[in-house]
């Protein structure tokens, strides 16, 4: 390495950035591998080259003409542009974090105002079943007034049929319509319910998705890894105690 002379490694870099895919990662690696390269690798045309793939809409305008920017090195304009690209995409990205958790709220929202409605239809449907059951139940006594039947019965009949001032038969048609409109509505209910859960819960499963970090992974799994490690310490001393009580009764037993 230290035979070749420097041209020869100014060439491999800049070959290296323009046809290999040379990155400013791989270049700030090759930097801190050794000194010459770390000389090397602070070369203007290899940091304007940088530039110029990396941030082309703001080399073009630059280009254009700003005096500061001429002024300063390409490698320090590469990491003030870097630096507000940066920024720019952590904004971007806490922008749509925010989106998405203003998606589950309202998918939440929306989900509870089903549920209140769906409480409110099957109420509804079970104050319809028992009048229905009623109004047929004085149907039937009214029915039944024809036949003969004891005089106990027959006055309870009457009484039943007595205390009906509506019409029974129009009555139960309606009540009768009102239910299947009553089980429609909640069958409809049910299914928006489904929808806006698949929906909560896509959302829920993205927002995961975008906020996945490795670090918090590892916190999470470090903290199992304690439990496990605490319950096999548990375990441990449990087997201990358990083997030394029976290695006493073992010695009482000799002693006697």
């Amino acid at each position: 390495m230290s035979d070749l002379p420097d041209e020869i490694w100014r060439q491999i870099l800049e070959i290296g950035i323009r046809r290999s895919n040379f990155t400013y990662r791989d270049l700030c690696c090759v930097s801190i591998s050794c000194r010459r390269l770390h000389r090397l690798s602070d070369d203007a045309d290899l940091w304007s080259f940088l530039l110029s793939s990396d941030f082309p809409q703001s080399e073009a305008s630059s280009s254009s003409g700003s005096v500061s920017a001429s002024s300063s090195s390409p490698k320090l304009t590469y990491q003030i542009k870097f630096d507000r690209e940066r920024t720019r995409k952590v904004a971007a990205h806490r922008r749509a974090v925010l989106r998405v958790e203003s998606q589950i709220a309202v998918h939440s929202r929306n989900i509870r105002d089903i549920q209140m409605k769906l409480t409110e239809e099957t109420q509804r449907m079970k104050a319809i079943v028992a009048e229905l059951s009623n109004l047929r139940k004085v149907r039937q006594a009214s029915v039944a007034l024809n036949v003969w039947q004891p005089e106990v019965i027959r006055g309870w009949q009457k009484q039943m049929v007595g205390q009906c001032g509506i019409p029974v038969d129009a009555r139960i048609n309606t009540l009768e319509m009102d239910l299947r409109v009553c089980r429609q509505q909640i069958e409809g209910f049910n299914n928006a319910c489904k929808n806006e859960k698949r929906r909560l819960d896509a959302a829920k499963e993205w927002l995961g998705v975008m906020k996945y970090h490795p670090l918090q992974d590892y916190k999470s799994t470090s903290s199992r890894v304690d439990e496990s490690n605490s319950q096999r310490k548990k375990l441990k001393k449990f087997c201990d105690s358990k083997a030394a009580g029976t290695n006493g009764k073992k010695l009482q037993l000799e002693d006697t």
